[in-house]
């Protein structure tokens, strides 16, 4: 009889210690639910450049592009760079014309082919093995299909403009075009677009390893651009009408 007790004092006790640390763990597991929502919250609050909430390879879509931008393959990179460098250094350095590198470039490579063929029987090697070369349709016209959209949303942009809805935008979009008229006064197209390249190909990458050093500053940039935008909106910008409507009834009052 006692034994029999003691076995159900036994089994009420076990039952109790995993009751206690079921209970434990959900108290664990609940701070530790709690800590995460807390650490999510605080990177959401820290500041980052653009008001970007993903990582800055999702930023540039993922995938081959963002590889790329961000040097994941140095060797492709590099390559990409390095070839757009001697483009540029054959027409701006040594003055190439495009016609004339291309036909300078087909007849070398047509001559080094067309020899190789011809000696590989003297030789006793195997002739070379040139590859069929053709365009996809499929990527040409998603490219095609996708330059259309941008196209349509610039046209869109510029109706926009000129109907004389929104004053300030067409101000600012007139700054915007005369600081590219004096940019690109300075430099020609092939060099202005090597040096959007080399910073494209430069940039994200800099920023990708230094972000933690890069935001604080960008944060106090931009709080003092902010500052003094408001200034700006409050003196001149405020006064400005949206529309020649806004105009004519401001003259009528």
């Amino acid at each position: 009889m006692s034994d029999h007790e003691d076995h159900k004092a036994e089994s009420l006790m076990e039952k109790i210690s995993e009751k206690v640390h079921d209970l434990k763990n959900d108290s664990s597991s609940s701070s530790d639910s709690d800590n995460d929502n807390t650490i999510s919250a605080m990177k959401s609050k820290v500041f980052r450049l653009f008001g970007r909430e993903k990582p800055i390879h999702n930023v540039f879509g993922g995938g081959k592009p963002a590889d790329l931008l961000l040097w994941k393959d140095k060797k492709v990179s590099g390559g990409i760079l390095g070839g757009v460098t001697i483009i540029w250094f054959l027409f701006e350095v040594l003055e190439y014309h495009l016609l004339t590198l291309v036909c300078h470039s087909l007849i070398l490579t047509l001559a080094i082919l067309f020899l190789w063929s011809n000696a590989s029987t003297f030789i006793k090697k195997s002739p070379p093995k040139i590859p069929d070369v053709a365009i996809p349709e499929k990527p040409v016209m998603e490219m095609v299909s996708s330059l259309r959209i941008e196209i349509n949303r610039g046209l869109a942009a510029i109706h926009q403009i000129a109907s004389g809805k929104d004053l300030k935008k067409f101000l600012s979009v007139i700054a915007g075009l005369w600081l590219v008229s004096i940019i690109s006064n300075s430099f020609n197209f092939l060099t202005l677009a090597y040096i959007l390249l080399v910073l494209l190909f430069s940039v994200p990458v800099a920023y990708d390893k230094y972000e933690d050093k890069i935001d604080p500053l960008a944060e106090k940039a931009w709080i003092e651009i902010k500052k003094q935008y408001a200034v700006l909106d409050e003196k001149v910008l405020s006064k400005i009408p949206r529309s020649m409507k806004e105009l004519k009834d401001k003259k009528k009052v």
